[in-house]
C-alpha cells in the first residue's frame, strides 16, 4: 500500500520510511551537527545532490529532520515539506522566495504576519497588499498589476472568517500567481488546501501539529518544484529546526488525528453553550449553522476546529475581567495544546494594530479567543459561566 493511499491517521504514525538499525519504531534523535564520510567521492555525491544522505544539520540534512519532513508532507498530501524553527520562519522564507514580485494577503491574519507584510517586507522593496475578506474584488486588479503570491488564513485569526480556497486559487492561477494557505487553525485533519487548488500550505507547528505547548516549529508543504528554491533561504537565514525539536514534533504527530477530533467535538459543545448564554453578544465558530461561513465550512472542511471567539456584552474592560476570572482556561497566547487557553486579541495577537484598524477588521476589544483543549467540555462551560456571572 502506497503512503498516499493510507488514511490520515495511519500516515501520521507510519509517515516516514526512515528506519532505525536497532528496530525502534521511531527515528531516534540525531543531535549531531555534522556527519562523516568514508571518502571525498561519497561526500561530493551528497553535496551535489546526486545521492540522498546526511551531511550538516543546519542544512536540514539530518535523519531526525528527514523523518519529520516525510511525515509532514504526507499529512497534507504534498510532494515535499520543509521544517522550520517557527511558523514565522516558514512564512518569511516563503515570502522571500515566491513573493518578491508582490504579495496579496487576504483577510485577517496573525499579528506578526501582518507586521512582517506591512512594515518589514516593504523595507526590502517587496510590494505587499492587505485586503479584507469582503474586498475580494480587489484581487484581480492587484494580480493584474503584477503580484504573484496570494496568502491567507482560513479560518482566520481571530474572527474565524472562511475564505474559499478553490475560488481564490482559480483567480490567482489565471494570472500565473501562486497561492499559500496558512492551515494552522484548521490542521490537516480538518482541511486539505492543496487538494482544493492551493500551491503551498504553511503551519505554525507550535500549535495543533505540536499539540502539547512544549515546542516551537514551523512547516511549509508543496510541490518539489516550488519548494526547492526555498531551501537556500532556509539554510542561509539560519531558520532550521533543531533535531531534538524535530523528534518531539514527530512524536506529537502520531496523536494529531485523535487530538483534533476530540477538540472539534468539544469546541462545538462550548460554542453552542456560549451562543445560549445571556452574557455573550456573539459567537464566532464555523460549526454554528448561523455563522456566516458555515456553508463554506461544510464543503471545504472535514471538521470545524477547536478555535472559537466570543464577544462579551459590555466593554473591553468587562471582557478583560472575564478573562482574568477564568480558572481552567489559562490566560496565555498560542493555541492547539491539550490545555484550554484564552486571549483577548486587543492585548495579545493583535495588540500591535491601531484600535481603528482592529475595528476595521472586525476585532472589538470585547472579543475573547478560546483555544479548546482536551478537558471535558462541561468543565470548560462551567468555568466560562462562573467568569461571566461574577
Amino acid at each position: 500500500m502506497s503512503s498516499a493511499s493510507k488514511h490520515l491517521a495511519t500516515r501520521a504514525i507510519h509517515g516516514t520510511s526512515q528506519k532505525d538499525a536497532h528496530g525502534s519504531p521511531h527515528t531516534p534523535i540525531y543531535n549531531t551537527t555534522t556527519f562523516a564520510f568514508p571518502s571525498t567521492a561519497e561526500l561530493l555525491d551528497v553535496v551535489d545532490g546526486k545521492k540522498a544522505g546526511s551531511l550538516y544539520t543546519r542544512y536540514g540534512l539530518n535523519p531526525s529532520i528527514f523523518a519529520l519532513e516525510e511525515t509532514l508532507a504526507g499529512l497534507e498530501s504534498a510532494e515535499m515539506a520543509w521544517a522550520f524553527c517557527s511558523g514565522m520562519a516558514a512564512e518569511t522564507a516563503l515570502f522571500l522566495t515566491h513573493g518578491r514580485e508582490g504579495i496579496v494577503c487576504i483577510g485577517d491574519a496573525y499579528g506578526g504576519t501582518l507586521e512582517l507584510l506591512s512594515s518589514q517586507l516593504p523595507l526590502l522593496g517587496i510590494k505587499t497588499h492587505c485586503i479584507l475578506g469582503n474586498e475580494i474584488d480587489r484581487l484581480d486588479p492587484l494580480l493584474a498589476e503584477g503580484a504573484r503570491l496570494v496568502f491567507f488564513e482560513t479560518p482566520t485569526n481571530p474572527t474565524l472568517e472562511l475564505l474559499d480556497i478553490r475560488a481564490i486559487s482559480l483567480v490567482a492561477h489565471k494570472y500565473g500567481a501562486k497561492v499559500a494557505v496558512d492551515n494552522t487553525f484548521a490542521s490537516p485533519v480538518n482541511q486539505q488546501p492543496l487538494a482544493l487548488g492551493a500551491d503551498f500550505v504553511v503551519h505554525s507547528a507550535t500549535k495543533y501539529l505540536g499539540g502539547h505547548s512544549d515546542l516551537t516549529a514551523g512547516a511549509l508543504m508543496g510541490s518539489k518544484a516550488d519548494l526547492m528554491p526555498v531551501w537556500n533561504w532556509r539554510k542561509n537565514l539560519g531558520s532550521m529546526i533543531a533535531p531534538e525539536t524535530a523528534s518531539l514534533l514527530s512524536r506529537s504527530l502520531r496523536t494529531l488525528v485523535v487530538r483534533v477530533r476530540q477538540q472539534n467535538a468539544a469546541a462545538q459543545i462550548v460554542a453552542e453553550a456560549m451562543e445560549r448564554h445571556p452574557g455573550i453578544a456573539r459567537v464566532y465558530y464555523p460549526g454554528l449553522p448561523d455563522f456566516p461561513g458555515h456553508a463554506l465550512a461544510c464543503t471545504q472542511m472535514h471538521g470545524f476546529g477547536g478555535m472559537l471567539s466570543i464577544e462579551v456584552k459590555g466593554s473591553g474592560a468587562d471582557a478583560t475581567r472575564v478573562a482574568d476570572r477564568l480558572r481552567l482556561f489559562a490566560l496565555a497566547p498560542s493555541l492547539g495544546g491539550a490545555e484550554s487557553l484564552v486571549t483577548q486579541p486587543c492585548t495579545t495577537t493583535h495588540h500591535g494594530l491601531a484600535p481603528e484598524e482592529r475595528l476595521r477588521r472586525g476585532i472589538p476589544d470585547t472579543m475573547l479567543r478560546l483555544s479548546i483543549g482536551l478537558e471535558d467540555p462541561a468543565d470548560l462551560i462551567a468555568d466560562l459561566e462562573q467568569a461571566l456571572e461574577r
